[in-house]
């Protein structure tokens, strides 16, 4: 709901209170559920739609028109189905590899009607668009519902393996006990090389390996993790596994496992026996490091350890429920949790991601937002009023256009005016002459210099002249 959001961000401009808060990055997205970067490249964020198409936002250049990769002719999507999840290679700027995680339903699967697939692909010539002839298959799993299909797959900064996570093969209460099955790749935490064989090869300490038919397997006892990620500075690794009825759970894997541990389901959800409903741990159970009941959400969303530039926010785990969207930090300290961007709506939260320096992402079902002290906006532009003076916005808000004034006292020369985002990206030159001292009515249409209509959100006008500027806020509705 950004309308609710903006008003309050542009009142708490003023106070400069809290600390911290989520901003407006980019909006009119069709069903993002992810964001992700290319391993040091600082200027661009990767956004996956479910329908099929990975976008590519630019810090600079803004959501660019031609789509990444366009897989809507691949895939099968709807409810839980889609395109799910996307990682690079962690030596992308040598081979251009990346990796997809999508389903398929009543055709394109081997095993069944239904199935997951991870293919991998390689960029073009041109960094901004992947070889969508490029595509190589690495692995089905049949699926024998449409729902709980996991879907995110990452690499660990530890081993470099490619980790990819399964839902339990959907339905309710998992009724093949897949989770617990070592025949079965669903409900697992798979773990692969993808760069030791064709079409992957077995990480010799995998857990299950010679024990099982399947050597993928890492970790078991997974419902749906929706979704995981591995902590860029020590590489552990925290999974927002989606509960049954009645509990929401965070689950933790040190970087120094040896893999093989059970989460419990379906034998517990969360911390609880599901089935059997008592008796259901013999002492080889994983417990989740934090869980939360039905009475504060519904579907747990997965996040990150946070490593970006809030001091307050450092070290602390960030996580969300997408029925609600209410937000939360556990401290792995004490697995304390304090909620946090309390006095926002952020609507269903659907995924988190990370950009190069480790800033956090939210995803939500239109919308990708940054979290991010209030100031940063503010902070890209000195004030150093002397002879040039910008006047207030009106109406501010504003839906269709939005007027204001400009100053020049004697001494003004090259005058530049320009529309900037809360993250300091200039979208828009509204002026930019010699001018003389007086005054100077002008207006902006909420458009960016293509004409394309800007989302919803805080915007800066900026004013310079000299070596004189002002900066005054401005509230875009739509």
């Amino acid at each position: 709901m950004p309308t609710r959001f903006a008003l309050i961000a542009l009142a708490l401009l003023v106070s400069l209170a809290p600390a911290y808060e989520a901003t407006l990055l980019v909006g009119g997205l069709s069903n993002p559920v992810f964001v992700t970067h290319v391993p040091g490249d600082s200027g661009r964020l990767f956004i996956v739609e479910q329908g099929g198409l990975i976008r590519i936002f630019g810090f600079h250049e803004g959501l660019l028109d031609d789509p990444f990769l366009d897989l809507s002719g691949l895939i099968s999507g709807g409810g839980e189905r889609g395109l799910l999840g996307m990682a690079f290679h962690p030596d992308y700027d040598s081979n251009g590899y990346f990796y997809v995680n999508f389903t398929r339903w009543n055709s394109g699967c081997v095993a069944d009607d239904e199935c997951t697939k991870i293919f991998r692909f390689q960029v073009s010539e041109n960094p901004d668009l992947a070889d969508a002839g490029s595509a190589f298959e690495l692995l089905e799993i049949a699926q024998p519902f449409g729902n709980h299909n996991g879907g995110m797959i990452a690499f660990s900064p530890v081993d470099d393996y490619l980790y990819i996570g399964m839902g339990d093969g959907g339905s309710g209460g998992d009724p093949f006990n897949n989770s617990q099955n070592d025949l079965s790749l669903l409900g697992k935490m798979l773990r692969l090389d993808v760069d030791g064989g064709l079409p992957y090869g077995i990480p010799a300490d995998n857990p299950f390996v010679g024990e099982t038919p399947r050597d993928e397997i890492w970790a078991k006892g997974l419902r749906n993790p929706w979704r995981f990620s591995f902590d860029r500075q020590n590489g552990d690794l925290w999974i927002g596994d989606v509960g049954q009825n009645a509990w929401e759970e965070v689950d933790f894997q040190a970087a120094s496992s040896t893999g093989g541990e059970n989460y419990g389901w379906r034998l517990m959800e969360g911390a609880h026996c599901y089935d059997p409903p008592v008796d259901c741990d013999d002492g080889s159970l994983v417990y989740p490091v934090h869980e939360y009941s039905h009475g504060s959400g519904c579907s747990i969303t997965g996040g990150y350890l946070y490593r970006g530039s809030v001091v307050e926010l450092q070290g602390l785990y960030l996580f969300a429920d997408y029925c609600n969207g209410r937000s939360w930090a556990l401290d792995p300290g004490d697995m304390s949790v304090e909620e946090i961007f309390t006095e926002q709506s952020l609507g269903n939260i659907v995924s988190f991601g990370e950009d190069a320096h480790g800033e956090v992402y939210i995803v939500n079902t239109n919308s990708v937002w940054k979290v991010g002290p209030l100031s940063t906006g503010v902070n890209h532009f000195p004030v150093v009023p002397s002879h040039l003076h910008l006047g207030q916005s009106a109406p501010n808000p504003f839906k269709e256009r939005t007027r204001f004034k400009l100053a020049l006292d004697e001494g003004g020369s090259l005058l530049e005016v320009d529309v900037y985002t809360i993250s300091g990206r200039r979208v828009r030159n509204l002026f930019s002459d010699l001018a003389g001292a007086g005054e100077m009515n002008l207006s902006w249409d909420g458009r960016d210099d293509h004409g394309r209509a800007l989302s919803s959100g805080v915007y800066f006008l900026r004013a310079r002249s000299g070596e004189s500027s002002d900066t005054s806020p401005v509230l875009l509705i739509r």
